[in-house]
């Protein structure tokens, strides 16, 4: 039930005052109507309203989701980026920087485009020293104790027998075990340079009271018997340019594995003139003495001779040359490969 102004006062909730304000503002309006459609309108935009507050709700929590799980992709991937390009920035900043700071130091100028193209043309002189190295030690065989490996090259064709003319070969005393070194040294006798592509074949021969079945060969390697006296295979090369003049040693070591046999003494049946006795008289008859023997004479035995013949022909089948071992019966030869001689 509405209450007027009347009933209002007879509350006691208004004061005199507030009571002559609320019936001004009632008779203020108190003219006043709504316009046609109002009320239709309002029950439509009501319900619409509330329906743009959903949507915008959904919209906010789908948003919120989005983001939550495309910003870790997002800043991962932007890291993984940032850091490649400032590594490669960092890499050409020092590239430029370098040089530029290179040539400040020479002249004073600071211009990026001249201060590369210096660095390049010292790169180039560079590379063309080493390159030059390199051959320079190939020719010579790097006897100066450079990287065996950089004398290896095919720029030159393979040397023939004639190339390498006639080689030598030479031998030491035994050692306190009785090993023998030995070194066969090759030249390039002609006016072209060849290229070694090998040692070529080491083969012996027994001579004498040696046993051939008892000699062998083999190719040095680390840690062998050969190893005290022979260079280690680091220092071998596969392939070697001689130069007109330079030459290439192949070193062995004759290993015994037994001494020489010694001959059994023996006994000689036949009488020697000069020393058996005279049994006759000076009338030719004989003293009684003579029994109808004779002496027989004892010969001393001894160390058999015996010796090793060591041969080594070139790669290619040629030249050959050779060497003697003496005192040697049994033992293996042990070879190294292309040593570029010093």
């Amino acid at each position: 039930m509405n209450q007027g102004p009347d009933d209002l006062s007879s509350t006691g909730e208004f004061d005199s005052d507030e009571l002559a304000l609320r019936r001004l503002l009632h008779q203020a309006v108190q003219a006043m109507e709504p316009r046609d459609g109002t009320l239709d309108h309002l029950r439509k935009a009501v319900p619409a309203r509330r329906a743009r507050k959903r949507q915008a709700v959904v919209g906010m929590a789908a948003a919120a989701l989005f983001f939550g799980t495309a910003i870790p992709a997002v800043v991962h991937v932007s890291s993984t980026g940032t850091s490649a390009n400032t590594s490669n920035a960092g890499h050409t900043s020092q590239m430029q920087g370098g040089a530029g700071q290179g040539k400040q130091e020479d002249g004073g100028e600071s211009t990026s485009g001249g201060s590369a193209g210096k660095t390049e043309d010292k790169g180039k002189g560079g590379t063309k020293g080493e390159d030059k190295g390199k051959t320079a030690g190939a020719s010579t065989g790097a006897g100066s104790g450079t990287d065996p490996s950089a004398t290896t090259s095919t720029s030159a064709p393979v040397c023939t027998a004639a190339q390498l003319g006639t080689p030598t070969a030479s031998t030491a005393v035994p050692d306190a075990s009785g090993t023998v070194y030995g070194t066969f040294h090759i030249t390039n006798g002609s006016t072209a340079a060849c290229t070694v592509t090998g040692p070529g074949i080491v083969t012996t021969s027994a001579q004498g009271a040696a046993d051939g079945s008892k000699i062998g060969t083999q190719r040095h390697a680390s840690g062998d018997a050969a190893s005290a006296g022979l260079p280690d295979p680091s220092q071998e090369v596969s392939q070697l340019v001689l130069q007109p003049g330079s030459s290439y040693d192949v070193k062995f070591a004759w290993v015994p594995s037994e001494t020489c046999p010694t001959s059994e003494p023996s006994t000689d049946p036949s009488p020697d003139p000069s020393t058996s006795p005279d049994t006759s008289t000076s009338e030719g008859s004989s003293t009684g003495g003579d029994t109808g023997t004779s002496t027989q004479l004892l010969t001393e035995g001894g160390t058999l001779d015996g010796s090793v013949l060591v041969t080594n022909t070139a790669e290619g089948g040629g030249p050959s040359v050779s060497t003697t071992v003496s005192n040697a019966c049994a033992g293996v030869v042990y070879s190294t490969g292309v040593l570029p001689s010093a």
